[in-house]
């Protein structure tokens, strides 16, 4: 739905301790709303809307939710009116730096001891792609991470994890056992038959080979299913 403006009032025209630049520099970042920092990130709005109004706009169109918006791609960006390609690079960049910031945050995690901790290792890997991801984190026999890494990216519906080729990278990091991890993109937390089936694959294939399997988390949305604490493992 379009918004209308009866009347606009370029940034440079506000009070100085309204424009956001200003405001984060005397006032600091944790002042400014999510689209005066949207502002400053894509500097300039139209002729129709200021940069924060224009930053409000694309807000309203993710509902308010930065986790949508880490989602939009540079195409989907440009659809708004003010937003060309450098813009919605400067976007995509700035939301890929935070959430790398969270990555490298997490990954300090010295042992998982819930499905929890797990879930926050994982997240900042998998929580806004548009597409199905399948992680591992290995583990060694005091839980903890030796490394947390992909083994297949697929599309919108499912990706195929490869139970050889997990198992093999486990031996070689000595790993002892093992969580999964899996992207539902549509955001639908319920595990298919699919995911039962794998789950029940790994584990029997684990088991030949001395190796626990301690969870599969499927991850949407800023939320996520435990087949531990559900009993499904």
């Amino acid at each position: 739905m379009k918004q209308s403006y009866k009347s606009y009032y370029p940034i440079t025209s506000w009070a100085e301790d309204d424009r956001p630049r200003e405001k984060l520099r005397s006032k600091g970042r944790v002042t400014l709303s999510n689209a005066e920092l949207l502002a400053i990130l894509i500097g300039s709005g139209t002729r129709e809307l200021s940069a924060v109004d224009l930053s409000k706009q694309i807000l309203v169109a993710c509902n308010h939710d930065l986790n949508q918006l880490g989602k939009q791609s540079i195409d989907q960006l440009t659809h708004h009116k003010g937003i060309g390609e450098a813009k919605a690079i400067s976007i995509v960049a700035a939301l890929e730096l935070g959430r790398r910031r969270k990555a490298e945050s997490t990954q300090q995690l010295e042992s998982i001891q819930s499905s929890k901790q797990a879930f926050e290792l994982v997240l900042p890997s998998i929580s806004d792609l548009p597409h199905e991801e399948f992680h591992v984190i290995y583990l060694n026999r005091a839980n903890k991470v030796i490394q947390l890494k992909c083994m297949s990216k697929g599309g919108i519906s499912g990706t195929v994890a490869d139970v050889r080729l997990i198992l093999r990278e486990a031996l070689v990091c000595r790993a002892s056992s093992l969580i999964l991890a899996h992207n539902h993109p549509s955001g639908q937390l319920k595990p298919s038959k699919a995911d039962v089936d794998l789950t029940n694959k790994f584990i029997e294939a684990c088991r030949h080979v001395d190796l626990s399997v301690l969870d599969h988390l499927i991850v949407g949305d800023n939320a996520y299913f435990s087949f531990a604490d559900e009993g499904l493992i």
